[in-house]
């Protein structure tokens, strides 16, 4: 198989790949050959991450130290947002849930039914193992052992995508993927069924293979140049369409998390590593001028910017078939959402993860590509209302932006799931291998959103106990936070070695 591009998609893709195929156990005569072009630069906007990716690192055995150690890693335990709701308002997407559960209903449904006695109540991201520890600036990894609040967090990381691609470019070569450096200049397909046969390189090389992936980026050089897959556009929902990337200088304190500051017409992130600080700003090109935009996101760095800021254009969506004939696209080839939860590198390894699962012979069975691209299409569709929750919801109506967003249409699935918590309290998951409830509750709750109505189970509980067990819930989460080290001492300990 042919990987066609490098960066963070490419390399991604080819270290499990080579790991399952080109080892002793892989099939006779199957290689993993990557295309990359030095001339051709990658975009840097993927720097954080969800807690999967950790999973992604145990599958390649690959030791925690020596990739945070490589990579510049810091520890994320969610997303503060800031300005969302409303300007001046603060709210916290931790990873992990809200405590345990009082007869299989969620802490904070409790939680909303003590508040209708006492508004003063502390709030409900009190309940939040990771939220507390972001505030407070502390990091462990979760403790073995019984249910605790040791252990009821979890956590991703933010890295130099720079530096991620080339350790795992090193990982894929020594697990035998081969790396072919050149400039595709042409794509031969076959006259007899439009397969991809051959690349032909600048230098005169010619590069064949049975199965090509195309991490070629935004250029798309195969599923949109060779198989001419449409693109379904989601701007609609989704109206930016531009985005600013800059470095800057590290400043202290060391966050484990990441920081999305909405802006009069989109947001702005901070991802801060051991040597530098990412930052960025996603904006609407109708209402914002690029010009402007750089004012913007240059006015609000946290140090000195150690590069001039880096533009990107895109549109929101997705391929309609991310698999078509012998060609599967990954990464920002297959879509692009924006970076607001850090799916970015997600949607790279769930796509690789979904290929393995789904690879196909040299007969390439038809059904395989129709139930890969069934699956992403699933995952892009419910990763994309989540996004758009983020815009729909709040009370921001001081610029033209925020008014287009708080009176847009809503994919009808979305419309359901905000209905039903309005006015139930529940959560309706759609899709199971993404974002579970505590994130929903995290989100509808942190931008405003209270439910008219609740689990009438949740009535049923004295409310006494109820109050004396969330005491009890929240007190033991302050004093296991408490007894942690602080995230910067614990990055100081593994850059130490």
């Amino acid at each position: 198989m042919v990987i066609v591009g490098g960066g963070s998609a490419g390399w991604i893709t080819a270290a499990p790949l080579a790991r399952m195929l080109c080892g002793p156990d892989g099939p006779d005569h199957c290689e993993v050959v990557l295309v990359e072009s030095e001339e051709i630069g990658t975009v840097g906007v993927g720097e954080a991450t969800l807690p999967t990716i950790r999973f992604y690192n145990q599958l390649l055995g690959i030791d925690e130290t020596d990739f945070v150690r490589a990579t510049q890693a810091s520890f994320k335990l969610g997303i503060e947002f800031c300005d969302w709701g409303r300007i001046g308002h603060r709210f916290f997407h931790g990873f992990g849930g809200f405590g345990p559960p009082i007869h299989n209903r969620p802490l904070w449904s409790y939680w909303l039914r003590l508040r209708e006695r006492d508004p003063g109540i502390e709030s409900y991201e009190d309940w939040s193992t990771a939220t507390v520890m972001a505030r407070a600036l502390r990091f462990t990894p979760p403790q073995p052992g019984e249910p605790s609040p040791a252990n009821a967090f979890d956590y991703a990381y933010h890295f130099d995508a720079a530096l991620y691609g080339r350790y795992l470019r090193d990982y894929a070569v020594r697990h035998g993927a081969q790396r072919v450096v050149g400039t595709i200049v042409g794509v031969k397909t076959s006259e007899q069924n439009g397969f991809v046969e051959a690349l032909h390189l600048s230098d005169g090389r010619r590069v064949e293979g049975d199965l090509f992936i195309d991490c070629s980026g935004f250029r798309a050089l195969l599923i949109g140049g060779a198989m001419k897959s449409p693109y379904e556009d989601w701007s609609h929902w989704l109206p930016c369409d531009r985005a600013l990337a800059v470095p800057c200088e590290r400043t202290d304190p060391m966050t484990p998390y990441t920081t999305s500051t909405a802006r009069s017409a989109g947001w702005q992130w901070r991802i801060p590593l051991q040597h530098r600080t990412g930052n960025g700003l996603v904006y609407c090109s109708s209402h914002l001028s690029d010009g402007e935009a750089a004012q913007t996101l240059l006015a609000n760095l946290d140090g000195k910017p150690l590069d001039d800021p880096r533009p990107q254009r895109f549109t929101a969506g997705r391929r309609k078939r991310a698999w078509t004939k012998n060609v599967v696209a990954i990464g920002l080839s297959a879509g692009f959402l924006e970076p607001l939860e850090s799916t970015s590198i997600q949607f790279i390894m769930d796509s690789v993860g979904r290929l393995t699962a789904l690879l196909p012979d040299r007969d390439f069975a038809p059904s395989l590509a129709e139930e890969f691209n069934r699956q992403m299409a699933y995952r892009y569709e419910s990763v994309r209302d989540f996004i758009v929750l983020h815009y729909k919801l709040g009370e921001r109506r001081d610029s033209e932006f925020w008014r287009y967003c708080a009176d847009m249409s809503i994919p009808d699935v979305l419309a359901h799931q905000l209905e039903l918590f309005r006015e139930t309290g529940r959560v309706a998951i759609i899709d199971p291998e993404g974002f579970a409830e505590p994130s929903w509750a995290s989100l509808m709750l942190g931008l405003g959103l209270t439910p008219r109505r609740r689990d009438p189970y949740v009535d049923l509980v004295d409310l006494d106990s109820v109050k004396r067990h969330l005491a009890t819930v929240r007190s033991a989460i302050r004093r296991t936070t408490q007894a942690m080290p602080l995230h910067a001492e614990v990055l100081s300990r593994i850059a130490g070695g």
